[in-house]
C-alpha cells in the first residue's frame, strides 16, 4: 500500500511517500481503507523533532482519518465491510484506572495514531473496532476525518472541562486554525457569545460570517482592553486557547472573576508567566485538556448531526503532495482543515 512515512526528523525531506506492507489485523480490530485524512500541528512536530514521543522509524504519519471498513471479525456486531467510518485516533489499554472509569484519554499506556504507532497518511490502517464510528450520512470523508482530533479536542475543552453555558461569553484565540474554528462552531451551537482574535483581517471577517459575535485584531489592538470594552468591563467567562506563551497575559487579563481558561496547546511557547496573584485573587481556573474520550466522540457526533455542524475544510491535497500540504499548514495562513485525499486501492 502507499503511505507517507517519516524516515527521520528535521524537515520535509524526511517525509517519504512510498510503498509499505498492508497492516495486519488482529481479532477485535478492523482494517479501514482510508479515503481521507487531515493534518494537525503534531504532524509538523513529528516531522521536525518528535522529541518526547516514543516512536520507531520509519513510521506512517497522520492522526485522523475516515474511510470504509475493509475487514472485521465475522461476529463484529456494529461494523461491516464497506461501511463508511471515521476514526478516533487514541488507542487505550482498557484496563488501567483511567480507562476503567471511562476517561480513556488519560490512559497510562495511551497510543496515538501517527505518534506512537502507524497513522492515517496511508491507504489502510488497523485499529480496535471501538475506534471506528459510523460516518454521518452526507458527510465527506475529509469532514469525518477532521472531527476526530480538532472538533473532539474543542468539545472536551468547552463541554467537559470548561462546562460552557449558553448565557456565557468565550474568547477564542487564533481563529483560522482547526481547533479554534471548531471551538467557535461548538460554542455558537451551544448558544454562547463568542469573541475571536487573529492577526489577519480576512480570517476575522470569515469568522464573523461563521457566527462570531465580535472580532479583535490582535496585531493592532490590545486584546485584553478590547475584551473588557466588549464585555462592559466584566471580562469573559471562558478563554479557549492553544497558543500558549504569546497570548497568556492577555488571556488572563480577559477573564471575569472566577473565570476559566482552558488550554490544549503551546505553539508559541510553554513557559508563560504564571500571574499567580491574579490567579488566586480573582479565583481563576486554568484547565489543561487534550483530545477526548470515545464517549465524548459519540456525544459530539450526535451533537453535530442535531445542530447541522460540519468541520470547515480549506483545501485538499493528494497524498503524493503531502509536502505541499505540510507547508500550507506550517505557513499558518489556512482557514480550516487541510486534508489529504487518499487512493483506496491496494
Amino acid at each position: 500500500m502507499k503511505a507517507a512515512f517519516l524516515t527521520g526528523h528535521g524537515g520535509n525531506e524526511v517525509v517519504t511517500v512510498g510503498e509499505c506492507p498492508l497492516p495486519p489485523r488482529a481479532p477485535g480490530q478492523v482494517r479501514v481503507r482510508l479515503h481521507a485524512a487531515t493534518l494537525n500541528r503534531v504532524d509538523l512536530y513529528m516531522r521536525d523533532s518528535g522529541a518526547g514521543i516514543t516512536h520507531t522509524l520509519p513510521q506512517i504519519m497522520g492522526l485522523d482519518g475516515a474511510g470504509v471498513v475493509d475487514e472485521a471479525d465475522a461476529d463484529e456486531p456494529l461494523l461491516t465491510p464497506g461501511q463508511r467510518v471515521l476514526l478516533h485516533p487514541g488507542v487505550a489499554c482498557g484496563r488501567c484506572e483511567f480507562c476503567l472509569r471511562g476517561d480513556d484519554v488519560l490512559c497510562t499506556r495511551y497510543q496515538l495514531l501517527g505518534e506512537h504507532r502507524d497513522g492515517t497518511f496511508a491507504q489502510y490502517v488497523t485499529v480496535p473496532a471501538r475506534n471506528a464510528l459510523p460516518l454521518p450520512e452526507g458527510w465527506s470523508f475529509a469532514e469525518g476525518a477532521a472531527l476526530g482530533v480538532n472538533h473532539l479536542t474543542a468539545w472536551r475543552m468547552l463541554v467537559t472541562q470548561a462546562r460552557l453555558k449558553a448565557w456565557e461569553t468565550v474568547l477564542v484565540f487564533g481563529i483560522g486554525g482547526g481547533v479554534s474554528l471548531a471551538g467557535l462552531q461548538i460554542a455558537k451551537a451551544l448558544g454562547a457569545r463568542v469573541i475571536v482574535t487573529s492577526r489577519d483581517d480576512t480570517k476575522l471577517a470569515r469568522a464573523l460570517q461563521l457566527g462570531a459575535d465580535h472580532a479583535v485584531h490582535s496585531a493592532t489592538q490590545d486584546v485584553a482592553k478590547a475584551v473588557q470594552s466588549l464585555t462592559g468591563g466584566r471580562g469573559v467567562d471562558v478563554v479557549f486557547e492553544n497558543v500558549g506563551e504569546a497570548v497568556w497575559p492577555a488571556a488572563m487579563k480577559s477573564l471575569v472573576r472566577g473565570g476559566r481558561l482552558v488550554t490544549c496547546g503551546a505553539t508559541s511557547g510553554d513557559q508563560p508567566g504564571a500571574d499567580l496573584r491574579r490567579l488566586f485573587i480573582r479565583q481563576l481556573q486554568v484547565i489543561g485538556s487534550t483530545l477526548g474520550t470515545l464517549s465524548e466522540l459519540h456525544d459530539l457526533l450526535g451533537f453535530c448531526q442535531q445542530q447541522g455542524l460540519r468541520p470547515v475544510i480549506e483545501q485538499t491535497f493528494p497524498l503524493d503532495e503531502v509536502h505541499a500540504a505540510l507547508s500550507r499548514l506550517e505557513s499558518g495562513q489556512q482557514f480550516g482543515k487541510i486534508a489529504l485525499a487518499i487512493d483506496g486501492s491496494p
